[in-house]
């Protein structure tokens, strides 16, 4: 019996990498008794002669697992943006924080199409750079025109973890994934001058080595919704009001309503930005406003 992480699945087969080596393996029948499949990310213990014939025996606990891309054991999430055409989001920037922050991933913020910027445009950039970059997040501009600098200080970041790309439609993630890795020849999605945004251009999931890094190759998500997130939990999500929080009045303080809110405080005199405050705001309502989910129980 072996260990080892599977990196591809394709019509049953499951691609599974150990010491310098792919075993094409299938899952044993117990999976679908049990309501498992395995996912790309995962580590598993298999059996095999060979490198065609192997089974699959058990998976390992999973750290997280995402639906779009299906992927498990995720260490890193690369929330690429466009500085322009479309507009810079703060508000997708802080949506895919708080989602990255509740599935314990780490996030990388990748901006793209800096060049297009005039100079006060990319002063203002510099300051959200600025603002991400103090309370721990790490904030990349892309360079003009071969990107190496930036790609490079990409994929150091990411490190010997394993990323997936998301973030906004038309921000050119295929394009970003296809300059790591030439050999995929992904289809970049052309811009909607009507919608303002880029077509979905999807493939099935592989994990490909990048330098120390694996990288799914797929452009991901470009939406995403909050619907695992409990609104006691939000603040947690924020690492500047965390920063914060003891110096709260009141423990477990939502700062919303309470009265000697630190971050609240710190959101008047700028120390927190305003914007990350009204998103937070924003995300508050939405998880406290939405419809329970009920299962319906079968009848006996």
């Amino acid at each position: 019996m072996q260990k080892g992480q599977v990196r591809k699945a394709i019509s049953g087969f499951y691609y599974v990498y150990v010491d310098g080596q792919t075993y094409q393996t299938r899952g044993r029948g117990n999976f679908r008794v049990k309501n498992m499949a395995p996912l790309i990310g995962d580590f598993v213990d298999f059996e095999s002669d060979n490198l065609t014939e192997g089974v699959l025996l058990d998976i390992y606990p999973r750290k997280n697992e995402l639906v779009r891309p299906t992927v498990a054991n995720v260490d890193c999430g690369v929330i690429v943006m466009s500085a322009i055409e479309p507009d810079f989001s703060s508000y997708l920037v802080d949506r895919f924080l708080v989602y990255l922050e509740a599935n314990n991933i780490s996030p990388i913020i990748y901006v793209t199409k800096i060049d297009l910027l005039d100079e006060t445009a990319k002063a203002d950039m510099l300051e959200y750079k600025t603002y991400y970059e103090s309370i721990g997040y790490k904030m990349i501009l892309s360079d003009y025109p071969a990107g190496a600098s930036s790609l490079e200080a990409l994929v150091t970041n990411i490190g010997k973890g394993m990323a997936v790309f998301m973030g906004q439609s038309g921000a050119g993630k295929s394009t970003l994934l296809n300059q790591l890795m030439p050999e995929l020849d992904l289809q970049t999605g052309e811009i909607s001058t009507s919608l303002g945004r880029g077509r979905h251009t999807t493939r099935h999931v592989e994990l490909h080595p990048v330098g120390d890094a694996l990288i799914a190759d797929t452009p991901g998500f470009s939406t995403i919704d909050l619907i695992d997130i409990e609104a006691v939990d939000l603040p947690s999500f924020f690492p500047d009001f965390e920063a914060l929080r003891d110096q709260c009045r009141f423990g477990g303080c939502m700062h919303i309503n309470e009265p000697n809110c630190r971050v609240k405080e710190a959101v008047a005199s700028g120390e927190v930005a305003p914007y990350r405050y009204e998103h937070y705001l924003q995300f508050h309502e939405e998880i406290v406003g939405r419809k329970p989910m009920y299962i319906k129980k079968n009848k006996r």
